[in-house]
């Protein structure tokens, strides 16, 4: 039910940007392939009107730096025109400065080279959340809620540390040191650690752990270059270990990257060969077709697949092959709709292009990409949703293009341009467009510290306990108000749903702090109710007909 309020767009815009990560850093976590040699645009014995217009351009920059009035910088000028010019085509055909290519790059190849610690700001100051398992940190002894005080000479915490980037401090090339002063419990003294950098993993599969006696559930947050090797280690994992069946992969906020992992993941789930996963065609690439092997490594039975409005581009490919096979049940909300493909041109001074040169197709045919002749509507997409109540009504979806295809086994009705339509829909919990609720989560991660070191003596719990038996006490939430109010927020009335869902939360920060990533989603799970509703739909004969 949409809520009738002159307020509720401008919630949505405050809180959409923490929901959904299809908000893209440079714009670049989208289905690519990657082309190191250059292009060549004209053949080099041609001249004529082709060169002439490319000298244009340059000449028109020559003048503006020679004549212009005021002085200008002649990269920025460049900059925007190139940005410019790609505005005309499409969404996601992209120019990458070259001093943002390493760190785009760094997101979809998989890693990086620092001291391997994941962080947050609390308070001014750089908190460890956790040292990563078997990284140079973990090895140099900095724990988990060690404040950095100091990196080598320079002060990194307080109001006067604003000006210095730590981050950039903290990364370096591989073998080199850096020793950092850490404020740790109560301890008035800072302790020093040496700590040698390496490269650092960066993963793109968040958890894989069971659901219960015989359903796994494999989180997905983007497809990197290591994403079919994360995947398999953690399905190989369950399967050996707790002899899984049935499987849940959730692709929620997943705004894609590389289409091979995706289809090397699908190839896993197939027993049949040569099975149709994905074509590309555009007007100047040939069709290029992806196919199952038929060599599975382990017998997966059924198949659940969470998507919503943050998945696209890979988690599309994905989601819809499953659901074009009828392999699967697709769970949750309609994706993104982005059916493009990238490929990636360096330039000589070290920038690149990445620019759009494909459709993809599922394997019934469709184009899931949504239309985007006005690049304004396109990137207002979600929020309309909003307005039409699509994210809380199934009957509300709006199907952009009515041509109907059909899956391949059970011959069911499906929709291209637009996105992936889930077989079952669960609506967005209003809950978390409230205005309280929205200015009340910001702050929980931050608490879940402050909480854990106040009462670390309550929470002596294994994982499977926790989940059991810890209940959020009303206490706790008091002393989060508190908390807040400190930070010249003011709290106001809270509906009893909402006070439920903000322990619920509380409990999923405690338990990630207690037992990591594996802690924070085996207990939001347990309240998440697309992960609830595939559980019900995976333990139904037939999947499919479930509702």
């Amino acid at each position: 039910m949409v809520q009738n309020s002159d307020s509720s767009p401008q919630r949505l815009k405050v809180w959409l940007p923490l929901m959904f990560s299809i908000v893209l850093v440079g714009g670049m976590l989208i289905g690519t392939q990657l082309q190191q040699a250059p292009l060549e645009l004209a053949d080099k014995g041609e001249i004529g009107k082709e060169r002439l217009q490319t000298g244009r351009l340059e000449e028109l920059v020559r003048y503006i730096e020679a004549k212009y009035v005021d002085t200008v910088d002649r990269q920025e000028v460049v900059d925007v025109a190139i940005q410019n010019i790609l505005k005309q085509l499409d969404p996601h055909s992209t120019y990458i400065p070259a001093d943002q290519l390493k760190a785009i790059n760094e997101q979809l190849e998989g890693n990086f080279e620092g001291i391997g610690i994941e962080f947050m700001m609390f308070e001014d100051t750089i908190l460890v959340v956790t040292p990563l398992v078997g990284g140079p940190s973990e090895s140099a002894g900095l724990l988990a809620g060690d404040r950095i005080v100091m990196i080598e000479d320079s002060l990194v915490a307080g109001a006067e540390a604003v000006k210095v980037n730590a981050i950039n401090l903290l990364r370096g090339k591989k073998g080199t040191k850096v020793t950092v002063g850490v404020k740790r419990g109560k301890d008035p003294n800072l302790k020093y650690f040496t700590i040698t950098r390496d490269e650092i993993p960066m993963h793109s599969v968040d958890v894989g752990f069971m659901l219960n006696e015989t359903t796994g559930y494999i989180k997905i947050n983007r497809f990197s270059a290591t994403t079919y090797r994360e995947f398999m280690e953690r399905l190989e994992g369950m399967v050996k270990e707790h002899n899984m069946q049935d499987l849940v992969i959730d692709l929620r906020q997943n705004p894609g990257g590389y289409l091979q992992q995706a289809t090397k993941i699908l190839s896993q789930l197939f027993k049949e060969e040569d099975r149709l996963l994905v074509y590309t065609q555009g007007r100047s690439t040939k069709r290029s077709e992806y196919e199952t092997t038929g060599k599975p490594f382990f017998d997966v039975r059924e198949i659940a697949v969470l998507i919503d409005e943050g998945s696209a581009s890979a988690s599309e490919i994905l989601a819809g092959a499953i659901q074009d096979w009828d392999r699967g049940v697709i769970i949750g909300r309609r994706s993104f709709g982005k059916g493009l493909v990238q490929e990636q041109y360096e330039l000589k001074d070290g920038s690149a292009l990445r620019l759009t040169v494909a459709r993809y197709y599922t394997p019934s045919g469709r184009s899931i990409q949504k239309p985007y002749d006005d690049l304004d509507e396109y990137d207002q997409d979600v929020y309309e949703r909003y307005e039409t109540g699509e994210l809380y009504s199934q009957d509300s979806i709006q199907q952009v293009d009515s041509t109907r295809f059909y899956t391949l086994r059970d011959k069911r009705t499906v929709y291209g341009g637009g996105g992936i339509t889930p077989d079952i829909f669960v609506p967005l919990d209003t809950i978390l467009l409230e205005d309280e609720f929205i200015t009340l989560r910001p702050f929980l991660p931050q608490f879940a510290f402050r909480y854990l070191e106040d009462h670390r003596d309550e929470f002596n719990y294994d994982l499977k306990e926790f989940q059991a038996l810890y209940d959020t006490p009303d206490s706790a939430l008091e002393e989060f108000f508190a908390y807040v109010a400190q930070e010249d927020v003011e709290v106001g009335q809270l509906t009893p749903d909402a006070k439920r869902t903000l322990k619920n939360l509380l409990k999923a920060r405690l338990a990630r702090q207690l037992f990591q990533d594996k802690g924070f989603y085996s207990v939001r799970n347990q309240f998440d109710p697309i992960v609830q509703k595939a559980l019900k739909a995976l333990q139904h004969p037939t999947p499919l007909t479930y509702k």
